[in-house]
């Protein structure tokens, strides 16, 4: 999936969520969001930190959307394949999956967000 369809699909289905999930599913998405703002730690910072946990956690639409985050955020390449190196520590080799298709968004994605 590029990351036109991911967004998307993203938006389409977090509408439909959001319209007809419960009060808890709501608190849920806020916080999600509300969790990766500045802080003590710098929402850049956060934000690799969520691309490690799915990687490690092997959830395909979790790293897309983190990747996109952390592109917005301004990681650099350089960020980015240390940022897979602890994925892969943490995980092991049962991530090398993930990191394949992760380069591969990530590749497309730098192309619509930072014209690469």
């Amino acid at each position: 999936m590029n990351l036109k369809e991911f967004n998307e699909f993203r938006e389409k289905m977090n509408e439909k969520i959001l319209n007809n999930g419960t009060l808890n599913t709501k608190r849920f998405f806020n916080l999600d969001g509300a969790v990766y703002k500045d802080g003590a730690i710098p929402t850049k910072y956060k934000e690799m930190l969520g691309l490690v946990a799915s990687m490690v956690l092997r959830c395909e639409g979790c790293i897309a959307y983190h990747i996109k985050r952390c592109l917005e955020e301004g990681v650099t390449d350089e960020e980015f394949y240390e940022v897979f190196d602890i994925a892969l520590i943490v995980g092991g080799s049962i991530v090398i999956p993930h990191l394949r298709e992760a380069v591969a968004f990530l590749e497309e994605a730098k192309k619509e967000i930072i014209g690469e």
